[in-house]
């Protein structure tokens, strides 16, 4: 096992190592090919979700040839006369505008019925014609996804779908659990209940606390709520949310269920929890990769791992290739998953109360802990340690936590026979 453990930790290190030739963009801009008619035309690749960079853009002058990769926040309803005019600032610097399909848009005016159809914006040395066959190839992938599904008025965003998919497969989990260890499942739903308001709670608190406090003076009904009061009341949902916090509630509200409802020791609780967190965990970062949030740092372009997300925040920096931090995360998590699975069910681990968690505790936060040197700060990290960023050091506390309750576990041995006594 020991083995397996440092394999894992040097492909960590591996990937840690390549921060180190990261990719710069003095201008904000990576290179790729406009394919026109079989002629490959070389361009500069500019995106930004701020409308106001996005309008200043064309009098920076940029020589040779530009495609800009639009988005949905470049055409808001509620900024349309501004887009609107930026778009035909853009039209009459030579920009001509493309759909999601190549095709030339003829009408360059946009309305507000077809705004959502401008996708690029592309100004070459010779202007396009709706005849031409137009493709764009970069190096590396653009990620530029919708994000939710329309039912009718309501968006079903993936990044809830997410969420609904970590508690769904967490409580069918669970109760195969529970079913294995021969517990009662009345005991399921309030373990569910109180699972649920230590994750979304704990992990919004954590956030605002640890990455942006500003918001107890500037926004504070949006701390509790999903909306946000700046600029007009507007629904939001929980964007922002941190891991540590949402460890810091679970390990309150588990402990009040394990002394007060269920009545065993709250190590095996945890045992079991992790399991189902590490899956959960993997399914919440696939929410923060459909939202193009929790982005790595900028790549060269021709890795293999480098990604465009046009509908990043401007708080990460320009719009550039980047790694795919938040599926780094998303794997290990899985993996965790495997394992601690594996151990439950295969080993007798589970009689010794603690040491899967242990286990848990360790692995997770030092995924967390070497996938945040490919990262970008989240919010203002006023918590630094060295070299360390806040995700870092608020992690070395729940490692040392961990090795400190494998070690004790000993003490909590019990029997299968006590395993499975019916409640």
């Amino acid at each position: 096992m020991s083995t397996i453990f440092f394999r894992i930790y040097l492909i960590l290190f591996a990937l840690v190592t390549q921060t180190l030739f990261a990719q710069n963009y003095p201008d904000g801009m990576a290179d790729a090919t406009l394919e026109v008619n079989s002629a490959k035309v070389p361009v500069k690749v500019y995106a930004t979700t701020e409308l106001g960079d996005l309008n200043t853009f064309p009098d920076r002058k940029v020589s040779g040839n530009v495609v800009i990769i639009l988005n949905e926040s470049n055409a808001e309803p509620a900024y349309f006369n501004y887009s609107a005019l930026t778009l035909a600032k853009l039209n009459e610097s030579g920009y001509q505008f493309l759909d999601k399909d190549y095709h030339l848009i003829a009408q360059a005016k946009p309305t507000e019925e077809n705004i959502d159809t401008f996708r690029y914006a592309v100004k070459t040395a010779k202007p396009l014609t709706p005849a031409d066959t137009v493709s764009l190839e970069t190096p590396f992938m653009i990620w530029n996804p919708s994000k939710g599904i329309e039912l009718g008025p309501i968006t079903l965003h993936f990044y809830s779908l997410m969420f609904i998919f970590a508690f769904g497969f967490g409580y069918l989990l669970m109760n195969r659990i529970f079913k294995i260890d021969n517990v009662n499942q009345k005991y399921l739903e309030p373990l569910f209940t109180w699972t649920l308001i230590g994750t979304i709670l704990g992990a919004r608190m954590g956030h605002v606390i640890f990455y942006q406090p500003e918001l107890f003076k500037e926004d504070f009904w949006s701390v509790f709520l999903p909306i946000s009061t700046k600029n007009g009341l507007k629904f939001t949902g929980f964007s922002g949310l941190a891991s540590h916090g949402a460890t810091i509630a679970l390990i309150f509200t588990t402990l009040y269920y394990s002394f007060k409802i269920i009545r065993k020791n709250p190590f095996w609780v945890y045992d079991r929890l992790g399991i189902v967190i590490s899956l959960g965990g993997a399914f919440v970062r696939l929410g923060n990769f459909f939202n193009s949030e929790i982005i790595g740092k900028p790549v060269d372009p021709s890795s293999p791992f480098a990604i465009l997300f046009p509908q990043q925040s401007s708080e990460y920096g320009l719009t550039v290739p980047r790694y795919p931090a938040q599926l780094f995360e998303a794997f290990g998590y899985v993996c965790l998953f495997v394992l601690l699975w594996i151990l439950y069910r295969k080993t007798n681990k589970k009689y010794r109360q603690g040491w899967l968690f242990g286990l848990f505790f360790i692995i997770l936060w030092a995924i967390r802990f070497f996938v945040e040197f490919l990262k970008e700060p989240q919010g203002d990290e006023f918590i630094r340690l060295g070299g360390l960023n806040t995700g870092q050091v608020l992690s070395i506390p729940f490692m040392i936590a961990g090795v400190i309750i494998m070690i004790v576990s000993k003490k909590f041995t019990i029997t299968q026979a006590e395993n499975e006594k019916p409640e």
